[in-house]
């Protein structure tokens, strides 16, 4: 069970650049890194599903009233990414967004939900429409509802 606190100690992504945007948002303290290249993005702490360890990524995101949208796009690949697999076996999340930290419960968007919202996001990343025609897969949409 990923919490806030797992921020700090968290394994950092795989990929070299995102684990140099995540180590420099969170030595900040959110103040360098929430907004890179005009899009906002968070810091996501979830347990791996096979070592329960806790793992950390960025990611952009949006918002839909209090929860806080994410994708699931790994560039369009035909596997989820790792830190969706994750949360699908343990929704409860640490994050960072800006300065503001705090443990949340992820669930993936509805069928009703996900139109809506993926015209949001791809409003805000509009890669996210070129990810979709690179795979057979249905990109999920998550949304990270704060618990405290």
């Amino acid at each position: 069970m990923a919490v806030a606190a797992d921020l700090d100690h968290a394994t950092d992504s795989q990929w070299d650049w995102v684990a140099e945007h995540t180590r420099k948002y969170l030595a900040s303290g959110g103040t360098e890194g929430h907004e890179r290249n005009g899009v906002h993005t968070l810091v996501l702490a979830t347990t791996g599903r096979k070592s329960g360890e806790a793992r950390r990524t960025c990611l952009i995101y949006g918002t839909s009233g209090e929860d806080f949208v994410v994708v699931a796009s790994k560039g369009g690949s035909d596997q989820h990414p790792s830190w969706f697999t994750n949360l699908v076996a343990d929704p409860s999340v640490g994050v960072q967004v800006g300065p503001r930290r705090f443990t949340a419960r992820a669930r993936i968007a509805t069928p009703e939900e996900r139109p809506a919202l993926w015209t949001q996001m791809a409003g805000i990343f509009p890669l996210y429409n070129e990810y979709k025609e690179k795979t057979e897969r249905e990109i999920p949409i998550v949304l990270l509802t704060p618990q405290d």
